[in-house]
């Protein structure tokens, strides 16, 4: 019987490929079939981890930042006005939304939450550029990145992301996606969410927003840390300029609109709390959390910061604090106290006081009181500086212990003059103190200004042998899963020779296992006082806002020496 059968005709692409092509081919199709074989697997993996995340967390209010002190006390006042205040779509004004997709996202409302477009656009860019140039983050998946905190750069991250994405907008309408962007999204300067954004920077509401104001909040996003108006102005008005230029280019507006909303002038609301801020040690904290944002690159809902303070030690000094110089108002019969009323927008203008407590090796602030009253004021004074008079004397001690000189507590001018001028402002700057210095004799009698933050370190310096600690609010952050983010690392600087640094401490008072050392300006107008003791190095300030005699030098100083005393017997 025969087997014989006819040949198969060639496939069409045989017949006109050439036959030292075919093989070439076959492997293609070969490789083809593994490519898609190996692309339904990827899909199929990252769909399924995607379903792991709850896609309901979306529209969620995200968890609030909760500060607490170095003992896991929360560091909250009842009654704090919260954070985030979310908004409905129909308070979006519509050139808000016109804005938002020119800058960041121009096919919003067209692509499925991936532009595919946009990212072989930004592949090709980035490959022409040799480096990263572009990215092709929709809003939709920038939502997801912020709601489930994907933040590694990887490739595996960036899948999931997709998957997420797509996951995200089968789940949501357009106008929800844009909705919960807007009402999530970190704005700087603490503003989270568009309606605290609003009523952060301009004092509105968001539907009472002007367009140029619509333009500049947008151009916030991409850095909410350096293009905040309130740290960098200029920065702002250029994002606003880039918005402003990608609305003319889609032709949203015309190019005399746009240059019209460029030249309108930015009218900043006063800088008022509108955080949950309670104490000018919560608000310090919530700055130095503000700077450290940027470099984790997270967004602040939901985090728990472990602050350094103390909140006993510090309850000890502002009770303390405001004891003594109630009793100084009482002496001097001052018409003006620290419950008087004053003109909406004015410092008060009673008797003030800040202090600082830093740790000796660590520079962790154990303690820091910005001033007498918060609530009448947010002005934070330990950052101002003031006259030193006396308390400057430590640091001319140094200077001279340093040149191999006595250490004169009781001439501080000739104390300085062996040391010299310069080398006296040298040792300063060693300590942390920034100036400016005069460069005349006057510098020995105490002309020369810091702040009471400065003091703080550098007398912690001296009692560090020399060592300057770095000075920090923030001990560990952790995100919303309870993962630690961040941690404080120990950081130290050469400052002046252990030797220098151990003979200055010669110009304290010893009292009960502490020094201490207090010092009134001649001009009566500035007192000191400088601690160190078991809770760190503190220092101490009194005065006036706009520097006025407080009381003659010798009771300054009695009132401060009476005030050590208190903290030394509790």
């Amino acid at each position: 019987m025969s087997t014989w059968r006819p040949l198969a005709p060639p496939a069409f692409w045989q017949r006109w490929l050439p036959t030292r092509f075919h093989a070439w081919v076959r492997w293609g199709f070969r490789l083809a079939g593994v490519a898609g074989v190996g692309l339904a697997r990827v899909v199929l993996i990252y769909g399924v981890l995607a379903q792991r995340f709850d896609i309901e967390a979306v529209a969620r209010w995200p968890e609030e930042t909760v500060f607490l002190d170095r003992h896991g006390v929360e560091l909250a006042v009842p009654g704090g006005r919260s954070r985030r205040v979310r908004v409905g779509r129909d308070a979006l004004p519509p050139f808000l939304v016109e804005a938002l997709r020119a800058r960041e996202d121009a096919r919003f409302f067209e692509h499925g939450g991936v532009d595919w477009r946009g990212m072989l656009r930004a592949v090709r860019r980035n490959l022409k550029d040799g480096r990263f140039t572009q990215g092709a983050s929709t809003l939709s998946m920038q939502l997801v990145r912020n709601t489930f905190q994907i933040r590694e750069k990887s490739l595996h991250r960036k899948l999931l992301e997709i998957a997420l994405t797509l996951r995200l907008e089968k789940r949501y309408a357009k106008d929800e996606i844009l909705t919960h962007y807007l009402n999530r999204i970190y704005f700087g300067s603490g503003a989270e969410g568009i309606e605290q954004a609003a009523r952060t920077y301009f004092d509105k509401s968001t539907p009472q927003l002007s367009d140029g104001e619509c333009a500049l909040l947008v151009g916030i996003i991409r850095g909410p840390h350096i293009f905040s108006p309130r740290r960098n102005l200029l920065a702002a008005v250029e994002q606003r300029e880039q918005t402003l230029a990608r609305l003319v280019v889609m032709g949203v507006i015309d190019q005399a609109r746009g240059d019209r909303l460029a030249a309108e002038p930015v009218v900043l609301a006063p800088a008022r709390d509108f955080n949950s801020q309670t104490s000018y040690a919560l608000q310090a904290a919530e700055r130095e959390l503000d700077s450290l944002l940027d470099v984790l690159e997270i967004e602040p809902g939901g985090l728990r910061v472990t602050t350094t303070l103390d909140r006993g030690w510090q309850h000890r000094l502002e009770q303390e604090l405001t004891r003594a110089v109630e009793e100084l108002e009482k002496e001097k019969s001052w018409k003006h106290s620290a419950h008087a009323v004053h003109a909406v927008g004015a410092e008060p203008a009673y008797v003030q006081y800040a202090a600082v407590t830093t740790g000796i090796e660590s520079g962790a602030t154990l303690a820091l009181i910005g001033g007498r009253d918060f609530g009448h004021s947010r002005f934070d004074r330990t950052r101002s500086s003031r006259d030193l008079g006396g308390a400057f004397s430590p640091f001319m001690a140094a200077a001279a212990a340093d040149r191999g000189r006595p250490v004169l507590p009781d001439q501080p001018v000739q104390m300085g003059r062996s040391a010299g001028v310069e080398r006296v402002i040298q040792m300063a700057r060693r300590c942390g103190l920034s100036g400016p210095f005069l460069e005349t004799e006057d510098l020995f009698r105490g002309s020369v200004a810091a702040t009471p933050a400065e003091m703080a370190v550098g007398l912690a310096t001296l009692a560090n042998g020399g060592r300057r600690p770095h000075p920090h609010l923030i001990h560990e952050v952790h995100g919303a899963g309870g993962q630690l983010i961040y941690r404080a690392p120990p950081r130290q600087r050469p400052g002046p020779a252990a030797a220098a640094a151990s003979q200055a401490l010669q110009v304290f008072q010893n009292s009960g296992g502490t020094r201490h050392l207090t010092a009134a300006t001649p001009s009566e107008r500035d007192a000191w006082m400088l601690r160190l003791g078991p809770n760190g190095a503190t220092a101490l300030w009194i005065g006036f806002d706009q520097p006025t005699p407080i009381a003659p030098r010798p009771r300054l100083e009695s009132l401060l020496n009476e005030f050590v005393q208190r903290l030394e017997n509790k």
